[in-house]
Parts: C-alpha cells; sequence; structure tokens
C-alpha cells in the first residue's frame, strides 16, 4: 500500500511520518455565538483532500486516523466534573460508514461517553460551497432522540459558518440539553 499524501510505501493510508510531520493538530478557538466556541484541530486548508475522502470507500481509514491524532488525544485529556456526553451531528451512514460516528467514537474517556443515533437531519441538503443565506433558509431540521437532561458536546469533521452547529444546538437545549462546546476537525475560517 502507499500513503496517500508522500505516496510512499506503507502499511497504512497515511504513513507514520506523515502523522507525525504533517497532520500534527493545533488546537484552535471560534466563538460562534455569545459564549458559545467551537474547537478544532485543523484548518481546511491543512486537510480538505483528506476530509473529501468521507465521499469514499477509504474514507473511514482515513478518518479513524484524523480521529486519533485529534479527538481522542482531546479525550484523554478531558476533565470535567460530570461525565458528559457526546453526540455526532447528523452520523448517518450514505457512504457505507458515518465520519461523525468515527470522530466521536474517539472521544470516548473517562469524562466522556458517546451516544449514536441521537440527533438526525430531517432535511439532506448539501451545504457544501453555499452561503450563509443558503444554509439559514435550508435549515438541516434535526431532530432528537432519546436524549434529554444531559450535559453534551456536538461533533463535526468541519466548520465553515457555524449554522449547522447553532442549529443542532438549540434543538438540543429544546430538549432540556445543556451544550458546552462544540468539537470539529477543522474550521474553514483558518
Amino acid at each position: 500500500m502507499f500513503c496517500i499524501t508522500c505516496k510512499n510505501i506503507s502499511f497504512q493510508i497515511i504513513c507514520k511520518n506523515c502523522q507525525e510531520n504533517l497532520l500534527t493538530p493545533s488546537f484552535h478557538k471560534r466563538e460562534i455565538a455569545p459564549n458559545f466556541f467551537n474547537y478544532s484541530f485543523y484548518s481546511l486548508s491543512e486537510i480538505e483532500e483528506l476530509l473529501n475522502s468521507k465521499y469514499y470507500f477509504h474514507g473511514d481509514k482515513i478518518f479513524n486516523i484524523l480521529a486519533m491524532l485529534s479527538f481522542n488525544k482531546f479525550g484523554k485529556n478531558f476533565k470535567f466534573d460530570e461525565v458528559i456526553t457526546a453526540i455526532p451531528i447528523d452520523d448517518h451512514t450514505r457512504h457505507e460508514f458515518s465520519h461523525t460516528a468515527i470522530l466521536t467514537k474517539h472521544l470516548k474517556s473517562k469524562f466522556i461517553n458517546v451516544n449514536y443515533n441521537q440527533l438526525k437531519a430531517q432535511n439532506i441538503v448539501k451545504y457544501a460551497g453555499k452561503s450563509l443565506e443558503f444554509r439559514q433558509n435550508n435549515k438541516r431540521d434535526f431532530k432528537v432522540t432519546n436524549i434529554t437532561n444531559k450535559t453534551t458536546i456536538l461533533c463535526d469533521d468541519l466548520i465553515t459558518t457555524g449554522a449547522t452547529i447553532l442549529e443542532a444546538k438549540q434543538v438540543l437545549e429544546k430538549n432540556e440539553n445543556r451544550v458546552l462546546f462544540s468539537l470539529t476537525l477543522a474550521d474553514a475560517k483558518l
């Protein structure tokens, strides 16, 4: 097998050298609503090609590597005064796997439980390349199932305008949940 980033022979789809030298995460913070923050590990320009792998059969392998380098380390270092629930945003399996479920799975730790299939979009609209106005006029129409009175973290692969995350937050809060922050692999505004 060859590393998809450097094209050298590798036992993994992204070689250890590229993981250590090209994919070292850095922590970024963006306020997307008053006193509500999104934290991300990469700028979109650093990993855009890798994020697009979610549309291909090998994407699960790439997302697992990215999640191990970022979400897993975050989960191991996160401490809180109660156990919180990490929720993937719209963890559908339209491409044979759910990239948001993979990311969220790697957060599981002493202080973080993971709860799948709780926040599903009823409107399957594609936001890629669309304006904020388009996103605001074509909401995802999230449905929450079986989750109330929890302290939560929202998880997604990318934040652009923040509209999806804020819509998900609002729906969870209507169901008596508290959303601490959101966590994404990449931020398009960095």
